[in-house]
């Protein structure tokens, strides 16, 4: 007969979870979370309540040994990326630091299933609990993990409709054509006191300086340069100025007293990550929606002369008058500036060819002086105004020849009809082949004919629409130098940078020591050194 197994539990002597003996007396140490998502006023109290209440509960409970409240102010839950507050009591329980941790529900910890239950895990790993006080849930209890991933995701769904809500009722207020602005970072513009957006004076001068600037040639990078040596803050209220700032201001179109809403929108609502609109989701464009600090047809001017720039080739961020407009007889590069004797009494700036010892052969072309450019452009401009009456009277028939675009309105208005009615025809051949059965050969045949034929207007619409912008940059152009000429005295001609810009295109500089001045209005007037 066989012996009877004798059995002995041995009692577990450390708890399952935490790894502490069963026996200890050592306190847990407890820490708590306290979060709102906005940093609003009303939610102030709330807050602070929080803190407070957490602060009692821990220190109340005598196996409880209070480490610190963590906490997030004006925080979405929707991930954790951002929370210091949180991602900081996370560390610190990782390390040893905590035991428990004590926060009000699932959504105050996260609102993201993915992160809650990742975080909650790895906690877990290292024997630290979390208690949810709403739910009443306990993450080393062995329904801990499945009460949480419902919670969370009940919480995430709930974001998910809060977001589509936001988001419906941003569009609403687009499609009513009512504008709001990140006024904390818009130069030029306040809340006011019905909410919508008013001017504040001493900064919307900052604005026209800095379209007058522009207008009178100078680079994004120089205007920058100008107003951080001036000690005007940026929109954001900080000293240095940067190139891209200045071309935001110049490019926006709300200083004209009109809005593009919804430029860009959020493609997740986790993330909350943002995107360009670049057609997904509707636009609103709102004219007359605020008072402008700039005037409709110069914000229009400075987009024309932004365009011209762009497409010249010459786009220079020195802030130097000179820059992008001298250019090598020999190469065709343009000339840049040299420092000669910097640490010196003598130190002076020369221009000359930036490709001059790049090639196989060293271009020719002479190294000019600041001052006898600035001469000479006095020399060539008293010579252009030999005859100024008759100079004037040309230009403004070359304005008025510019800006008659009747004729290409005309046409353009036919291409769109044209192209209106094959988008038609392009349709209805889609909608034939879709109810009917029709021979596929002969389908795509007639739909690539009509596809190739819409494409034929629009280019030539594009084509139209193109020339149309050259002649009113250049009618533009020309308005700004008849403008200078009207307003020159013969008696005290001189240079200065807004002269120079607004009249002289450019400059070519020869091997035998002559500079050709090409001046805006087309004529061309040589001098020598």
């Amino acid at each position: 007969m066989a012996t009877a197994k004798n059995v002995t539990v041995i009692p577990a002597t450390r708890n399952l979870h935490t790894g502490i003996p069963t026996t200890s007396k050592a306190k847990r140490k407890v820490a708590g979370y306290a979060r709102v998502s906005t940093d609003s006023d009303e939610q102030f109290t709330s807050y602070e309540a929080q803190v407070d209440y957490y602060t009692n509960y821990i220190k109340s409970r005598p196996e409880w040994e209070f480490v610190e409240v963590y906490t997030d102010e004006g925080i979405s839950a929707l991930n954790t990326k951002k929370r210091d507050g949180f991602n900081r009591m996370i560390a610190d329980a990782l390390s040893g630091k905590i035991d428990l941790i004590v926060t009000k529900s699932v959504s105050r910890f996260a609102r993201n299933t993915v992160d809650s239950l990742t975080t909650v895990r790895k906690l877990k790993d290292k024997g630290v609990e979390v208690y949810f006080e709403k739910e009443n849930i306990w993450t080393m209890d062995s329904k801990g993990e499945l009460l949480i991933t419902i919670m969370s995701s009940l919480a995430q769904e709930e974001s998910r409709s809060i977001s589509e809500n936001v988001t419906w009722g941003q569009r609403k207020r687009f499609a009513d054509g009512k504008v709001n602005m990140p006024y904390k970072q818009f130069l030029g513009y306040r809340k006011g006191a019905d909410g919508l957006p008013e001017i504040v004076p001493e900064e919307a001068e900052i604005v026209r300086t800095i379209y007058r600037m522009f207008v009178e040639g100078m680079s994004a990078g120089s205007i920058a340069k100008h107003l951080t040596e001036s000690g005007v803050p940026t929109p954001s209220g900080k000293t240095v100025w940067q190139r891209h700032t200045i071309e935001s201001i110049l490019q926006n179109e709300k200083y004209k007293g009109s809005a593009l809403l919804q430029k860009k929108y959020t493609v997740d609502f986790l993330q909350k990550k943002m995107k360009v609109n670049e057609g997904e989701v509707p636009q609103y464009y709102v004219e007359h929606s605020h008072p402008a600090i700039i005037a409709p047809e110069e914000w229009e001017r400075v987009q024309l002369e932004l365009k011209r720039r762009k497409d010249s080739g010459r786009r220079t961020f020195s802030t130097s008058p000179f820059a992008g407009k001298l250019i090598c007889g020999d190469c065709g590069e343009i000339f840049g500036s040299k420092v000669w004797h910097s640490n010196s009494k003598y130190r002076r700036t020369i221009w000359q060819c930036n490709a001059k010892f790049k090639g196989d052969a060293i271009c020719t072309t002479p190294h000019l002086y600041e001052d006898d450019i600035k001469e000479l452009f006095v020399v060539a401009l008293s010579k252009l105004m030999v005859n100024r009456e008759a100079l004037l009277e040309d230009g403004r028939l070359i304005r008025h020849e510019l800006m008659d675009t009747a004729a290409i309105d005309a046409e353009c208005e036919e291409l769109l009809q044209e192209m209106d009615v094959v988008a038609g025809l392009i349709q209805k051949c889609i909608n034939e082949n879709a109810v009917k059965a029709i021979d596929q050969d002969e389908y795509i045949s007639r739909y690539n004919s009509l596809v190739e034929r819409h494409e034929k207007v629009q280019n030539r619409y594009d084509t139209l629409q193109k020339k149309r912008d050259r002649r009113l940059i250049q009618a533009d152009i020309m308005s700004g130098f008849l403008f200078a000429i009207t307003e020159l005295d013969n008696l005290q001609l001189q240079f200065n940078p807004p002269l120079w810009h607004t009249t002289v295109d450019h400059v070519t500089v020869y091997a035998d020591e002559r500079l050709v001045f090409h001046f805006k209005n087309g004529s061309e007037v040589e001098v020598r050194l």
